[in-house]
Parts: structure tokens; sequence; C-alpha cells
């Protein structure tokens, strides 16, 4: 009987064993890497040219050497932002900041690789719309935003159609574009 209780004894110590074995052979998910994949699917949408500048860039800033550390940011989530888009004629910038107006994430289209005259451009304004959003979505989780809209850029609408289209929930838009209230004497007049 003793001896009987002892094999028991034992085949549970192994069983035991074999489970803490597997237990161990699981890997742990790298979050880092599960990140790098979604930032490579977002980035197969953007077009061939715009990818490769943005991704030149990326690799030009981990070529540097850091002198000082950084603290740790902390993963803090953000529902709900406002989103500022400024359109010129001759550049488009979106920000998106959180309730507080904190930068979560920005573009340009300079940023984006777009020089001269196609900086002010509708397509210009999609595309950085698109790079901001999906910053602020991957890194914050951002969900709803209400828009700001400064300028008489060619980019204005298109900024906005670009960020309803890319998975963010508009709840509203204003224009805030400065009027002057004949206060002081206007700009010479623009000549083209």
């Amino acid at each position: 009987m003793a001896k009987d209780l002892d094999k028991k004894n034992t085949e549970e110590k192994k069983e035991e064993k074999k489970v803490e074995e597997k237990k161990t052979d699981e890997k742990p998910v790298n979050l880092e890497v599960s990140k790098e994949k979604v930032k490579k699917d977002e980035l197969e949408d953007l077009p061939e040219d715009v990818r490769k500048k943005l991704e030149e860039k990326k690799n030009k800033k981990g070529s540097k050497k850091q002198v000082k550390k950084r603290k740790k940011k902390e993963a803090r989530r953000v529902d709900i932002g406002k989103v500022y888009i400024k359109a010129t004629y001759n550049n488009t910038i979106v920000t998106i900041t959180d309730l507080n107006g904190n930068v979560i994430s920005w573009a340009s289209a300079g940023m984006a690789g777009f020089k001269g005259p196609k900086k002010a451009t509708s397509y210009a304004a999609q595309i950085i719309a698109r790079i901001a959003v999906s910053a602020a979505k991957e890194e914050f989780g951002l969900k709803d935003v209400s828009i700001f809209v400064k300028g008489v850029g060619t980019g204005r609408e298109a900024a906005v159609r670009a960020i309803n289209a890319n998975g963010l929930n508009v709840t509203s838009i204003k224009d805030i574009t400065p009027i002057p209230h004949n206060g002081c004497r206007p700009k010479k007049r623009r000549r083209v």
C-alpha cells in the first residue's frame, strides 16, 4: 500500500514537472514586435514613394546616438481628442491633441516628403491625415475627435474626409480661421 502511494506521488510530481516545463517553453509575447508589425501594415497603405521616405527618416533617427537617457513614457490612453488642421497656401499641418492640448501626434506635408507646390495639395493633406491618425490610434487608442480647421488652403476638406475615413469618429467640425474686424491695415494684395 505504501508502495502504491509512493508511485502515485512520483507520477503526480512528474506530471507537475511536465506542466511547469510547458509553461517555461511558452515564449512571452513581445509587444514591440507586434507594434512594428502594425506600423508596417499601416505603412503599406501609403504610396510607395511616401513609405520609402518615412522609412529612411526612421533609419536616420535610429542611427543617431542618444546621449541622455530618457524616462520611460507611461502608456496612457486617450479616447477623446482634438484635431487641428492648418491649411495654408503653401502647406498643410495636422496636429492631434488630447483634451488638455498636449500633442499626441502630428504630420505635415513636408514631413511626408512633398516638396514645393505639391505640399498644399489635397492629396498631400489626405496622406498626412492618415499618418497622424494611425500614430494616434496605435499609441494612445484614440477614438472620438472634434476637428478645428484654420486657414484657406486646398487641403482643408481633404484632411477632414481622410480623418473620418481612417476610423476616427468625428463629433464636431469648427472653422477657427482668424477674421479681421477692421482692426489693422491689410497686407498687400497677393500677386499670382
